[in-house]
């Protein structure tokens, strides 16, 4: 899902650098008010999650690539706003380091991946698990579901950004400057491997984990304030 340098034009990129600007001031806000001194360590632990499942690429038709992400399971532990920090992290550091994403395009990545997949996974796993006892398999399927409706969305939104490319960046005759596949390309390139193979993978691991801790740390699920 890592969009990389060259594929979105200008104006998309400093669309989207725009766009998450505010969105990682508040994020920094909320954050600092509201993580305590011991949550710390935990959302350390959750960057460093996020960006080694991230490491996992396929690649996919198209110029990306399709993998897991984990920001359910970092929104459900530490709510979204600290999910947002944490997988950005992950995603500046694999762009600056190891290249994966493009530094031009580390605003559209956050967007997708550390704003759209924590918040939509994290307040339907709220709305799925409400008032679910913390040992609840309801919780655990939430989780799930939770992980795969977050992660497709945010390929879906990755696939629109790709397709519009060539509506918005060609040259006199029509020829894409960018990206250079459209929606009908692009999208479906996208959603499908997404609904497929990888947000089964987020769906199982997001669970997983959610019904480990529930045995070994249930105390990590229970609902803090100012979390979402």
């Amino acid at each position: 899902m890592h969009i990389p340098d060259g594929y979105l034009g200008p104006a998309s990129c400093g669309f989207f650098y725009a766009l998450m600007l505010p969105i990682w001031t508040v994020a920094t806000r909320i954050v600092k008010k509201t993580l305590k001194a011991k949550q710390v360590p935990l959302l350390a632990i959750g960057a460093a999650f996020s960006f080694v499942i991230m490491m996992f690429n396929v690649p996919i038709p198209g110029g990306s690539t399709g993998h897991a992400v984990g920001g359910v399971l970092v929104a459900i532990l530490l709510g979204p706003w600290a999910a947002c920090i944490a997988i950005t992290v992950a995603l500046v550091v694999q762009a600056l380091l190891f290249g994966d994403g493009g530094i031009t395009a580390i605003g559209a990545n956050c967007f997708n991946m550390a704003f759209v997949l924590p918040f939509i996974g994290y307040y339907l796993y709220k709305a799925l698990s409400y008032n679910a006892p913390l040992d609840s398999n309801r919780r655990v399927l939430a989780a799930g579901v939770a992980g795969y409706i977050g992660i497709n969305v945010a390929a879906f939104l990755a696939g629109v950004e790709f397709g519009l490319q060539p509506l918005l960046h060609h040259t006199a005759d029509g020829q894409a400057l960018y990206c250079p596949y459209g929606l009908n390309i692009a999208v479906p390139a996208m959603a499908g491997e997404h609904l497929l193979i990888f947000g089964w993978v987020e769906a199982i691991v997001t669970a997983l984990v959610i019904k480990f801790l529930q045995k070994q740390a249930p105390e990590l699920l229970k609902e803090k304030k100012g979390r979402g």
